[in-house]
């Protein structure tokens, strides 16, 4: 490996340690990784920060951002929790299996983990804490509760991995939808046990006419991932086209069902949309260029040659995958990961002979649970956030919280036909 292909990792690390943002970091490593080689003009930097961004399918992430934004301003969350409160809230501990139910269901509307959480923190932690549940643990149920929201589809951050991997978009939001139910099962069987050990209050008893009424309410905001995940799996729309038919769906319903949405909201939602919008675009851009580097130095191939001498099957490999996704997800954010990351770990994924539907799941979920991990998962902050707690008492309910998707992760990684069995009866 030559001068400027280690100066393209050693300038990354360096300027990523010195508190420089992802973007500027991947920016300033591709530039001077150009400059050392004289085979390169950096005519490369506007050439593929163009077809980084010139992507059909990436502009399903604008639309599916700006539908998670109007449908959390626009009540769908405050129905989607009443929803979960008729379903699970009178068993034990219910409040919060209906904080974890009901990230759930958002998830299935929003593709995003931390609109999750924000969006159903806000309404359950206050609800908790009334309940008399310990503050801490309450905010750390909302974090958990929110990793789901990447993993149910529809879901940006599959749209991100298959973008740079190339694998069918389709069938990774297909793949997450078993996996994000059987976590959120394992969630709230924890959160049960918890319930049960420190006799935390349960709610009133079930109600049919409670449930009923509940669903009736909430049934537009229910509707919508049938219709969008509906739409996908039976090859009417595209997944990038099903992002904008749920900003339409979302805007017809919160303006003219609910009511709960006023000219002025709807353009203060198209400003943040816009400026969060510019700030994942730019890195995807950017990170375009430094894939190409990657490529270009043969990265990926040497990786994997070291990989097939040092590792001797495929089992080992995913499980020090799940290792390194875990401690990257502990400093960086999922998209970052995916896009520095992604380009190399596919093809090793590749020559080991395992599914790139099954391994994109493996990616996404193992940086699903990232976003809650100390020091720096962006679930943990957003929910700590809300309740006003330090991440150091947070974090003391979170481990045992993080165990149980880790468990679940190992789960997926080594039992593939529960990621793939979903895409491989509809594809």
């Amino acid at each position: 490996m030559n001068a400027a292909a280690v100066m393209l990792f050693v300038v990354l690390i360096a300027a990523m340690t010195a508190g420089i943002p992802i973007i500027w970091s991947l920016a300033l490593a591709s530039a001077v990784s150009i400059a050392l080689n004289p085979a390169l003009s950096f005519v490369i930097i506007p050439q593929r920060l163009f077809a980084g961004a010139d992507s059909f399918s990436l502009l399903a992430v604008p639309a599916f951002i700006l539908a998670g934004d109007i449908m959390t301003k626009g009540g769908l969350s405050k129905r989607l929790t009443t929803f979960a409160d008729a379903l699970v809230g009178w068993i034990s501990g219910g409040i919060s299996l209906v904080a974890i139910v009901a990230c759930a269901f958002f998830a299935a509307i929003s593709g995003s983990s931390v609109a999750t959480t924000a969006a159903i923190g806000g309404l359950m932690h206050k609800e908790m804490v009334r309940r008399e549940y310990p503050e801490d643990y309450s905010a750390a149920v909302q974090a958990i509760g929110g990793t789901l929201g990447i993993v149910i589809p529809p879901s940006i951050v599959f749209v991100i991995y298959g973008n740079v991997t190339g694998v069918s978009i389709a069938k990774l939001l297909m793949s997450g939808i078993v996996p994000g139910v059987i976590a959120c099962l394992a969630l709230c069987a924890y959160a049960y046990y918890m319930a049960k050990k420190h006799r935390f209050p349960r709610g009133e008893g079930f109600s049919w006419k409670k449930l009923g009424l509940a669903a009736k309410d909430a049934i537009w905001a229910l509707l919508m991932p049938v219709i969008i995940l509906g739409g996908i799996y039976s090859s009417v729309f595209t997944p990038t086209e099903s992002a904008v038919v749920s900003v339409f769906y979302g805007t017809l319903v919160c303006f003219f069902v609910y009511r709960e949405i006023t000219p002025a909201d709807f353009w203060a939602i198209l400003k943040s949309t816009g400026k969060t919008t510019a700030n994942l675009m730019l890195l995807v851009a950017t990170a375009q260029v430094f894939a190409y580097l990657v490529t270009y130095y043969n990265i990926p191939s040497a990786i994997t040659d070291w990989f097939m001498s040092f590792v001797d099957n495929k089992y080992i490999f995913l499980l020090i995958v799940n290792f390194l996704l875990i401690l990257a997800g502990m400093f960086l954010d999922n998209g970052s990961i995916i896009l520095i990351m992604g380009p190399i770990l596919a093809p090793i994924a590749a020559a080991f002979g395992v599914d790139p539907v099954h391994f994109g799941l493996i990616v996404v979920f193992i940086l699903a649970l990232g976003q809650c991990t100390p020091p720096f998962g962006t679930c943990m902050f957003v929910a700590c956030g809300i309740a006003g707690r330090p991440v150091s008492r947070v974090a003391r309910y979170l481990i045992p919280f993080i165990l149980v998707e880790i468990a679940c992760g190992l789960l997926y990684t080594y039992v593939p036909w529960i990621s793939l069995w979903l895409p491989n009866v509809l594809g």
